[in-house]
């Protein structure tokens, strides 16, 4: 009995592995790119140097900047760059999309000095639109000072949250999705032939992967964003500092994709207003998503706000559905009133041809 006591008591004392996501990580966000839940994170608002990752806004604002077509005539600018980049020269002609893919396929800090001066005219006005965009985005704990994210002379501080943010904004520009989700670009310029392969492992390793951005600096370390898609989930995973950051990044996809669905929330088809004071049908035009647990479906609740005054009705609009998740607002849908007045109206040549009918 006494040996069974021991061996037991030794059992015990034996180290346990629990696994944890993001472990090796200073700070994670696993964010759903829909609805931005957060599904997981940690240390998420400590602002931190982000390296290369900087590069997802630089592209971002030149692709909203309008120029993305134009071709741009490379200066001495680019003369300024060092560390990775995609070697273009002064005098060479490239457009600016082509300068947007050899950012974020190579990294180039090059043609990100050379973006920032063709969209804006220098970098310190650059890094203005980066911050008002940041802004604009929810980004409350970012700043700009370059395009590029090296950190010797100017620092770009951000925040594993503010980052998952931005990724999550910048994934729902087709362009921009597509140009990460590249695996191998080529270009040709006047002078040149280039083939860009993509430095984000995960495109060639993990089969759910669409996009990212990787980032490295001695003093940021390892940073990585990227983004994921399965069933119906779009998700994306930003860590900094971490040296193990690609096979964390797989290691939260699939915490995701085993724990979480898509749970239709509000059914457009089947969306109906009890005790609806009006004579014509409510509806709403879209479905709602939200990434849940099969054990939070209960969590949530559904709130009609209907305008009493019917004068106040502008375009079919009634009011507002809102979607409430662990008593917290999650989402907004306009609710539409169908109009019957051409049905219970009729002109009055309409009601004179009808008595000849």
């Amino acid at each position: 009995m006494k040996k069974i006591l021991v061996f037991i008591v030794c059992l015990l004392a034996l180290p346990i592995n629990v696994f944890a996501l993001g472990a090796s990580s200073h700070a994670i966000t696993v964010m759903d790119m829909d609805s931005n839940r957060i599904l997981y994170n940690k240390n998420a608002n400590e602002r931190m140097l982000i390296a290369s990752t900087t590069k997802i806004m630089t592209a971002i604002v030149a692709i909203e900047s309008g120029k993305i077509n134009d071709m741009v005539k490379v200066d001495d600018s680019v003369l300024k760059a060092y560390g990775s980049g995609i070697y273009i020269k002064p005098g060479e002609e490239i457009s600016l999309l082509d300068l947007t893919y050899g950012l974020m396929l190579r990294s180039g800090n090059d043609a990100a000095m050379m973006i920032a001066t063709y969209v804006s005219g220098s970098v310190e006005d650059f890094a203005k639109v980066m911050n008002d965009k940041a802004q604009k985005i929810g980004m409350k704990n970012t700043v700009f000072y370059n395009p590029h994210g090296l950190d010797e002379e100017t620092e770009n501080k951000s925040t594993s949250y503010d980052m998952a943010l931005l990724m999550s904004y910048a994934m729902k520009n087709d362009i921009f999705k597509k140009i990460v989700g590249t695996k191998s670009y080529k270009v040709t310029t006047n002078k040149n032939s280039y083939v860009w392969k993509n430095k984000n492992k995960l495109l060639f390793t993990y089969e759910y992967t669409t996009g990212g951005k990787t980032g490295f600096t001695d003093k940021a370390r390892r940073t990585l964003v990227t983004t994921a898609s399965k069933d119906n989930l779009n998700v994306t995973v930003v860590t900094l500092n971490d040296p193990n950051d690609f096979k964390e990044h797989k290691e939260a996809y699939e915490y995701v994709f085993n724990n979480y669905t898509k749970y239709k929330v509000l059914n457009k088809d089947t969306f109906e207003v009890k005790n609806n004071k009006y004579n014509s049908k409510l509806y709403i035009k879209n479905d709602y998503y939200y990434p849940i647990k099969d054990s939070e479906k209960d969590k949530f609740s559904i709130n009609v706000k209907l305008e009493k005054d019917k004068k106040k009705i502008k375009n079919n609009i009634a009011g507002i559905v809102e979607v409430y998740f662990d008593n917290k607002i999650v989402h907004e849908e306009n609710v539409y009133i169908e109009s019957n007045s051409n049905n219970n109206k009729k002109g009055f040549f309409s009601k004179i041809l009808g008595w000849f009918k």
